[in-house]
């Protein structure tokens, strides 16, 4: 695949995916949705194993590498799921663009990490900023619900940065498409306790656009996304993929005002900008302090001899 449609594939897929979270979960069975999203996508992607003609691997290390996943997989998805009953779809697009502050504070606490630089913390404190500005915007505002939903996607955001260094810390060198597989694996007995254990019906209501938002959540969210992640990451420089975490949550805001009706609150897009800027700031903020010490050290060594 091209590497410029496989970029743009991430950007459409990342930025529909929380919208088409809160459609599948709108009939009020989110454990149900997002349980029959994930085994659907296990199904799907054990048949592409199949027809590749590829074995999963199931040495000890492999089989690390898929418990590592499953926070990240079962934790942050199933808490997501219950949080989109209540917040806006963009919001939850903004919480997740948050995974690379969260990383980078809890490497901190990891041996052999980078530390981080002044551009780092500045982005993490406007990040806790932002965050604080929504906070208080939910107490504000009496919305109990609300807040419990913010301190949910946190936890989920948690939750699925530490899977992802832990998956990497393994260095199991597995393939996108089975280290997916084996991580939906292990994570559906998961899904199944807490369905079972949750009241919801053991037939799992969804609306007429919800069943077409979890086959698109189990096809893209959950498969194609994923697998043109991976391939960008391979063939472009880091700072490039990043951008998308950036442009991806803007995106989100605006389809669900557009497709949605959604409106959030001036202090909630107060927030959200607050924390896309923390972001701009941790990504690029070294890059551009460089930048601008070159091009000043370049003026002094271009500027006349003083007499």
């Amino acid at each position: 695949m091209p590497t410029g449609l496989a970029y743009l594939v991430v950007v459409l897929v990342w930025a529909s995916t929380p919208l088409a979270i809160k459609w599948s979960a709108e009939a009020g069975a989110p454990v149900g949705s997002v349980m029959l999203r994930m085994g659907l996508a296990l199904a799907a992607g054990a048949l592409i194993l199949l027809l590749l003609r590829r074995a999963p691997r199931l040495d000890r290390k492999a089989l690390t590498s898929y418990a590592a996943a499953v926070p990240g997989v079962f934790g942050a998805m199933a808490l997501s799921y219950h949080a989109s009953q209540f917040l806006p779809s963009g919001m939850l697009s903004v919480m997740f663009g948050m995974a690379p502050l969260i990383s980078g504070l809890i490497l901190q606490a990891l041996p052999g990490a980078t530390r981080l630089k002044r551009w780092h913390w500045i982005g993490c404190a406007l990040g806790v900023a932002g965050l604080a500005v929504v906070f208080a915007d939910s107490l504000t505002l009496g919305g109990h619900q609300q807040l419990t939903a913010l301190i949910m996607m946190l936890a989920a955001v948690t939750l699925f940065s530490a899977s992802g260094i832990a998956v990497q810390r393994v260095a199991a060198g597995l393939q996108p498409l089975t280290q997916t597989v084996g991580a939906l694996a292990m994570s559906m007995p998961c899904f199944l306790v807490i369905w079972l254990a949750s009241g919801e019906p053991l037939w799992i209501p969804l609306t007429h656009r919800g069943l077409w938002a979890v086959l698109y959540l189990a096809l893209f969210g959950s498969l194609i996304g994923f697998l043109c992640y991976y391939l960008i990451l391979s063939r472009l420089h880091a700072a490039t993929v990043a951008l998308v975490t950036l442009i991806t949550p803007i995106l989100a805001m605006t389809l669900g005002m557009l497709l949605n009706q959604e409106s959030p609150s001036l202090s909630m897009l107060l927030g959200a900008a607050l924390i896309l800027v923390a972001l701009g700031a941790y990504l690029f903020g070294d890059r551009l302090a460089k930048r601008s010490a070159q091009k000043l050290n370049s003026q002094h060594e271009d500027a006349p001899p003083a007499r």
